[in-house]
């Protein structure tokens, strides 16, 4: 049997389960619709960033956009779940917080954002209460990766969509990658679609703003993802002239190490820079342990280049960072690559208009009240 007629016959297997997992979603989202289920409003403006599928989407450079854009005149809190974090309940963030703490990408944009009010919990409205009872409390929260949380009713809603894997050519789990049928995307006030290249054509925008089938109250807006320099993940062991020599000499060896959904897309940008590029990859939000920094360190050196370094994602940095069992050898040749957002079609100001104009004309009704 052949590997395309073999992934019809265990799609079809899988069909009923989709139906199944359909249905139950379907009646959960109505519950919601109907007031069955509660979805409580907040006095504090409440904006949520997240997508309908499974796997990276880019939600974290995203929110750290907004981070950027809001803290210009807002104390800004960031709300997230904590993913594998080891802890349990809420958790308020310091500046000392471990990835084991918090989770990899909030312990990511709060050593980024060190004046960031950022806290975990799963439990959305108790966070948001919790954050909001801190004297030094948000004037404007950011719920991140929380499309699906419906029990808090956000003013903006953002909905992030990945252009290599369009929701319109997708199918619910398990079958596709979809979390809630493709109508749930209706619930969004804002549609962005992500990781375009930057080569798009412009027949293209039509065709996915054609797909989409928005309406008139949603705004769509299309980004990509730019690498930045890549950074030392342990500063203080950092050569500065290995990290100039690396985006001069196509002939320095890289090792690529990632945890995360969709390594292709990184890989790829390495071997853009670099002919000689090996990879170690990892499950998603993977804890690196003591077998794992060994492996790592033995394919580090059997890499036959004689000059070499190891590239990671800014998420991975997080959690190899925090790991005690890092060789100071490994730490020397350590490096990561930070991504930012772009908005293409030059649409980057008509987005942040209108999120600052909602931002501040809610603040200011907050103060008439």
């Amino acid at each position: 049997m052949s590997v395309v007629n073999a992934s019809i016959v265990w799609k079809m297997l899988l069909y009923p389960f989709m139906i199944l997992y359909g249905v139950g979603v379907a009646v959960r989202n109505w519950m919601f619709d109907v007031g069955i289920l509660p979805s409580e409003k907040f006095d504090t403006p409440i904006i949520s960033v997240g997508n309908i599928t499974v796997g990276g989407t880019g939600k974290t450079p995203f929110t750290e956009y907004m981070v950027r854009l809001l803290r210009q005149s807002n104390k800004v809190g960031v709300l997230s779940r904590g993913y594998k974090r080891k802890t349990s309940g809420f958790v308020l963030s310091t500046e000392k917080s471990t990835s084991a703490e918090i989770g990899d990408e909030p312990c990511q944009m709060k050593r980024k954002f060190p004046d960031l009010v950022l806290a975990v919990d799963a439990n959305r409205r108790r966070g948001i209460r919790k954050m909001l009872a801190e004297p030094n409390r948000p004037e404007v929260i950011i719920l991140d990766d929380a499309y699906q949380h419906r029990y808090v009713k956000p003013d903006i809603s953002v909905l992030l969509i990945d252009y290599n894997r369009l929701i319109t050519e997708d199918s619910l789990m398990p079958v596709g990658q979809l979390r809630e049928p493709l109508k749930s995307k209706n619930r969004a006030n804002i549609v962005v679609v992500n990781k375009c290249p930057s080569a798009i054509k412009p027949i293209e925008f039509r065709i996915i703003r054609k797909k989409l089938k928005l309406f008139p109250y949603q705004t769509l807006f299309f980004t990509s993802i730019s690498y930045d320099r890549f950074k030392p993940v342990f500063p203080k062991y950092a050569s500065d002239k290995m990290q100039k020599d690396i985006v001069s000499r196509d002939n320095y060896g890289v090792l690529c190490v990632s945890g995360i959904a969709s390594p292709l897309p990184f890989e790829h940008y390495v071997s853009s820079f670099s002919k000689s590029v090996r990879s170690l990859t990892f499950g998603d939000h993977h804890n690196f342990g003591k077998d794992d920094i060994s492996k790592i360190e033995k394919t580090f050196a059997a890499f036959p280049s004689r000059h070499k370094i190891i590239l990671t994602t800014e998420k991975d940095a997080v959690r190899l960072r925090d790991n005690l069992k890092m060789p100071d050898s490994l730490k020397k040749v350590m490096y990561y690559i930070p991504l930012t957002i772009d908005f293409m079609l030059e649409e980057g100001p008509a987005f942040d208009k209108q999120i600052i104009d909602y931002v501040d004309k809610n603040r200011q009704y907050m103060r008439l009240s």
